[in-house]
């Protein structure tokens, strides 16, 4: 029923996005706009979002090395595909689950807390490079002084996403350097509640912690971390493609702070594919550097296309040659 109420709300506040995106431009000026935009810099726009799927599966190998060595990258690419397929066409991020199944389904070694698990340190240095890609930008000249977001000063929004990482950075941690005590304080508390639910806690709170194993070892820190700089610097290239296609004069680093605050907007509930919501919060953020309604949702509307079709193709391929089925999309009983 929650995640009934959460997909409702999600469709609604993309619909209320869309409408108010659209409010003061019409699709005809979009068209024009897009009409009007270089198709070779959309190519290498949606080759470089595209190309981050793949380097997203060679950090995920990484992340995965001190539970399951020498998986092969083939798995690991086809469940990123899956994923963020099943992200496109269903609601309420769906596709994160789907990923960690899809290679729990073909990778059986890797269990599905497990799985579920490496997708968090996946999702934290995420959170960590972008933060810190962001905060470049801020510290570009180029960058309007004197800018808000949705009224409020940039030094409010940058604060708010620090705050969040470094209390994601503790809690992880403290599973990753103390999951005993933790483990213990579990035991503690379901115990009065049933013994069914302590056995079965503890057993998915240490496959859990086995998953965060990643952050023990500096050399793997470091290799995860700089592929998750590279992951970054390339969406930041294909966004960078798309200004120019359009017409969008601005610098490398803007392309950097518009992702960095789209991809921390997209949390928010939202259809499948994030459609609205992606578009308002792009006109919104390049409205910051002076560009106009037109051109923004322009960009927004053609990048979000563009890029969103070659990874749902290729992850619905995937899913139907697996013989994957919407209704798979579950751990078995012994995976929970």
């Amino acid at each position: 029923m929650k995640s009934s109420w959460r997909a409702l709300l999600g469709f609604v506040l993309s619909a209320a996005l869309l409408w108010w995106v659209l409010r003061d431009v019409s699709p005809a000026t979009v068209w024009a706009e897009l009409s009007r935009s270089d198709p070779w810099l959309f190519f290498w726009c949606t080759a470089a979002a595209t190309l981050i799927f793949p380097i997203r599966a060679v950090r995920w190998k990484v992340i995965l090395e001190p539970v399951a060595p020498d998986i092969p990258l083939g798995p690991l690419w086809r469940a990123t595909a899956i994923g963020m397929m099943i992200n496109n066409v269903l609601p309420a991020r769906a596709g994160e689950l789907a990923r960690a199944f899809a290679l729990t389904r073909e990778v059986p070694q890797v269990p599905f807390p497990t799985s579920v698990a490496s997708l968090v340190v996946d999702r934290l240095f995420d959170a960590i490079v972008l933060i810190a890609l962001g905060m470049v930008a801020l510290l570009d000249p180029a960058f309007p002084s004197d800018a808000t977001i949705a009224g409020q000063p940039l030094a409010d929004w940058a604060r708010g996403g620090i705050a969040f990482t470094a209390g994601l950075l503790a809690l992880v941690y403290l599973l990753v350097f103390s999951p005993r005590a933790l483990i213990a304080i579990f035991e503690v508390l379901s115990r009065r509640v049933s013994p069914r639910i302590e056995e079965r806690g503890r057993v998915a709170l240490q496959r859990f912690s086995d998953g965060l194993s990643v952050m023990r070892s500096p050399r793997r820190f470091t290799l995860v971390l700089t592929w998750t700089l590279v992951h970054w610097l390339v969406a930041g290239l294909g966004t960078w493609f798309g200004f120019m296609a359009v017409g969008i004069d601005l610098p490398f680093s803007a392309a950097l702070f518009v992702q960095t605050v789209t991809a921390f907007g997209v949390a928010l509930p939202s259809a499948p594919g994030f459609f609205g919501v992606f578009e308002a919060i792009a006109v919104l953020t390049l409205a910051v550097y002076g560009v106009s309604a037109a051109l923004a949702t322009s960009w927004a509307i053609g990048f979000h296309i563009l890029t969103f079709i070659p990874i749902t193709a290729i992850g619905a391929y995937y899913f139907v040659h697996l013989g994957m089925h919407f209704r798979d999309l579950r751990p078995a009983p012994d995976q929970r």
